[in-house]
């Protein structure tokens, strides 16, 4: 298995292959279900009640992850990964196949987009712990960031080629994105379940399993970085998210349609699969939490900036650009919160970083949409920018841990001693 690169790996390609397919399914199917939502509540409603919408459904895809966070890192930790992550796909796929058939016969409705957007936040409460935490299970430890910059690369890509590819194919008809969506996902199921059995962690917590899942959000109190990179990416994100008002910028500020919506939706995704390719050659080494930090202050300069734009060529350049920087952060914190978090411990830190990762895109998304609803999406997207360099440079202060971290070398102090569950502490 031994390898210099993530790719020499039978089963780690495997596992970039779903991940880039389902990436290009959910991606295509969230774009042509952010559109189907405001354009049918655009019928009755005028623009600021239909972004009201757009809020609602970041409510409902979140609403099941922050109910099931630590049922679906403790069952990561419990259960085969490989076993979760097929049995979400296969989910997603059904989820594809219902919108397509109702579009196809011309019955789909709000009801049914918010069902079936319920039920992908039920996926994605158990995809992040177990994809999470499986990846580092099929690479050396001494290759991991590149990995996790790869895998980064396969999502982005995915998140460039998806909207894109969405975006085209509802406009020929409505119903071929979902059917795409569908066939993509049986792919990445397929791919999963090529993949070997991997090594099981070993849990030594003998308490019970509430006190267990609870014990994952215990040792991310306890390791201030990992608790300092959660935090800070829930917050600035939560704060400084644009992406749902896009529809809004595409049919009612930068009036470009359905046919424009793709190239803004992916216009973050280039952005940000450039820097993951420039990673998986030349990945950081030195001064590493800083360098986080700068690229969320970029990330919420580049939100404020596109807010602004009324010109697509500036609004595509400042989303690629806040994209580029967002995937930056991302590379760090993601090779920090692997590399500081015991193998045992993989599901249920990701369940939190995963819950962290969803309430700052979903309940951003509703944050934009009511705040859009109160105040216009023009002042929203460029408020909640200023507030995302504001929550970084708080963040810098209250976790000097971050500004500290110089390496991905992990010290024996950094790391500390699991919760004594076995004699109720926690």
């Amino acid at each position: 298995m031994s390898s210099s690169t993530p790719f020499g790996i039978r089963d780690y390609r495997f596992y970039w292959v779903a991940r880039l397919t389902s990436t290009i399914a959910q991606m295509g199917m969230v774009i042509v279900i952010g559109w189907q939502v405001y354009d049918i509540a655009r019928e009755t409603m005028n623009i600021r009640d239909a972004a009201f919408q757009l809020g609602l459904i970041g409510v409902v895809q979140f609403a099941p992850l922050f109910l099931l966070t630590l049922v679906s890192g403790w069952t990561a930790d419990r259960l085969d990964r490989r076993h979760i992550a097929r049995a979400v796909l296969a989910l997603e796929m059904l989820c594809a196949a219902i919108l397509g058939w109702t579009t196809w016969t011309g019955t789909i409705d709000l009801p049914i987009l918010f069902g079936v957007a319920a039920l992908l936040g039920v996926a994605r409460a158990f995809a992040g712990p177990a994809l999470g935490a499986l990846a580092p299970n099929l690479v050396p430890r001494e290759i991991l960031p590149k990995a996790i910059a790869m895998s980064s690369m396969a999502w982005q890509a995915g998140a460039i080629v998806g909207p894109a590819l969405g975006g085209i194919l509802y406009d020929i008809f409505p119903w071929l994105a979902y059917l795409v969506s569908t066939l993509l996902f049986g792919l990445a199921t397929l791919c999963m379940f090529a993949i070997r059995p991997v090594p099981r962690p070993v849990i030594t917590s003998t308490g019970p399993p509430w006190r267990q899942m609870i014990d994952g959000l215990s040792y991310v109190r306890r390791n201030r970085l990992v608790l300092g990179a959660i935090t800070l990416d829930l917050f600035a994100v939560l704060l400084g998210g644009a992406t749902a008002m896009l529809p809004v910028y595409a049919r009612d500020i930068l009036q470009v349609g359905p046919e424009g919506l793709g190239p803004l939706r992916a216009a973050p995704a280039l952005g940000a699969t450039l820097t993951a390719l420039y990673f998986s050659f030349r990945p950081i080494k030195t001064n590493v939490g800083t360098k986080m930090l700068a690229a969320v202050v970029v990330f919420g300069i580049a939100t404020a900036l596109f807010g602004l734009s009324t010109w697509l060529p500036l609004s595509l350049a400042m989303l690629a650009l806040l994209g580029a920087a967002d995937m930056f952060s991302v590379y760090i914190r993601q090779s920090l919160i692997q590399l500081y978090t015991p193998d045992e411990m993989r599901g249920r830190v990701s369940a939190a970083s995963t819950l962290a990762i969803s309430a700052s895109n979903e309940l951003g998304e509703a944050r934009s949409g009511f705040t859009a609803a109160l105040i216009g999406p023009v002042t929203a997207v460029v408020a909640g920018g200023i507030a995302a360099v504001a929550v970084t440079l708080l963040w810098s202060r209250l976790f000097p841990e971050l500004r500290r971290a110089r390496t991905f070398d992990v010290p024996a102090e950094a790391v500390p001693e699991k919760a004594p569950v076995a004699s109720g502490g926690v």
